[in-house]
């Protein structure tokens, strides 16, 4: 695959030297797409194992990039470590090591102290991730989400549904979403509270 691969609608575009660390031979962005699709659903059972799950520890540093590893294992070199370029979104690179930790600490302490309703932590916790961090190269929304899931499940709730559908792309969940995170960034988690447990496939 060329540097002509671009991000669509809420993806994060990858320099040359990130998307020369691509494992597979790959001619287009659907084949990509399939071919992450598999690796995170390998993911997804490893992660949801009750075996696996009664061990995780969701606010440990190592498990954030453990979880990113399963989920690209199979198709980025870089996976599980940070950026190390700025992009259009997030903080600058060099202020992620710092960043993790505390986002980690405060969401441990949220549990703790029951500061939030399970939900409402899950999603802070998600949305600072994605919207402010923006931790790696790719895959930060799908990351994120899965770890809320995590999250969600470790408080005694069930996985949240994101709308049902492929969030990627420009079509309306995917509005949807980027929406809720726009609203989100102005201080109103309520519309991504809603977004995630919502069901629709079609917005």
């Amino acid at each position: 695959m060329t540097s002509t691969h671009t991000a669509g609608l809420g993806n994060t575009l990858l320099d040359p030297d990130e998307l020369a660390q691509l494992i597979p031979s790959l001619s287009t962005k659907k084949e990509l797409d399939m071919w992450e699709r598999r690796n995170i659903l390998a993911a997804h059972n490893w992660v949801l194992n009750p075996r696996v799950l009664k061990k995780t520890d969701p606010f440990d540093e190592r498990y954030l990039r453990e979880l990113h590893r399963r989920m690209f294992n199979r198709t980025w070199k870089w996976v599980g470590t940070y950026r190390t370029s700025d992009k259009n979104i997030g903080v600058p690179f060099y202020e992620i090591r710092n960043r993790i930790p505390a986002l980690l600490a405060d969401a441990g302490y949220w549990v703790e102290h029951e500061t939030y309703p399970p939900d409402e932590i899950a999603i802070r916790f998600h949305h600072v991730l994605v919207g402010d961090i923006h931790a790696f190269p790719n895959g930060n929304g799908r990351h994120g989400r899965f770890h809320a899931d995590v999250i969600a499940v470790k408080v005694g709730r069930p996985e949240f549904s994101w709308g049902r559908s492929e969030i990627a792309g420009a079509g309306p969940i995917g509005r949807a979403y980027l929406q809720a995170l726009h609203a989100a960034d102005a201080g109103n988690i309520l519309p991504l509270l809603e977004f995630a447990r919502s069901c629709s496939s079609t917005g």
